[in-house]
């Protein structure tokens, strides 16, 4: 049920500022209580709307902080999809960020997506899926090898994805006023939507292989 996400408070800018750079332990602590209240809630709350919207984002994990000075400074967030397949949210002084990804991979998975690369009907889809995301706006990146992999010609038609090791399509969503609304979780849904397709094949293709 919509209702409980308003939008990021103005004042959470406020409190990213005040961690950037190096920020002492004092400043930590002194920020902990408002960083919480105004930057990590929130980021719930809008999960918890993209979920009631589409169920099948309801297994998220909104980070905690960490020692690193970055984790106090950006408020991450995944929503799994399947084995190393997942959306990922993160709101910092930029605004929001998605990304679409399938990176870390389990044994068998790059070579579950290769073979999917390969195959003709599978891979002209993933190709055009590819660039359907790439004229959307989408930076398609990931590990990527110098070299095409063993077994396959050097010149195959696809020789650029076969080549990923993990495929990632991200852009970010901005920071107008529209992120202190309850617009972003329509903006959130839509930009997932953007990216639907190329995470099912990803799900479809490369999952069974965890």
């Amino acid at each position: 049920m919509r209702g409980r996400f308003s939008g990021f408070p103005e004042q959470a800018m406020d409190v990213l500022w005040q961690l950037q750079g190096e920020p002492s332990h004092a400043t930590r602590e002194r920020c902990r209580a408002d960083r919480e209240r105004l930057v990590r809630q929130p980021m719930i709350a809008l999960l918890d709307e993209v979920a009631d919207a589409e169920p099948r984002y309801e297994d998220f994990s909104v980070w905690h902080y960490r020692t690193d000075s970055w984790w106090w400074q950006h408020q991450s967030v995944v929503i799994r999809l399947g084995r190393k397949i997942e959306i990922g949210l993160r709101f910092d002084l930029d605004g929001l960020r998605i990304q679409g990804a399938w990176w870390y991979p389990d044994p068998g998975q790059v070579d579950a997506f290769r073979e999917a690369v390969a195959a003709e009907g599978s891979g002209r889809e993933l190709s055009a899926l590819v660039e359907d995301v790439r004229r959307k706006g989408y930076d398609v990146s990931g590990d990527v090898m110098k070299r095409p992999p063993r077994g396959y010609p050097t010149d195959h038609s696809r020789t650029d994805l076969l080549r990923h090791r993990s495929l990632i399509a991200a852009r970010p969503l901005g920071c107008a006023e529209w992120l202190h609304t309850p617009e972003a979780v329509d903006r959130v849904l839509a930009a997932a939507a953007d990216l639907d397709a190329l995470l099912r094949w990803l799900v479809r293709h490369v999952q069974r292989a965890g």
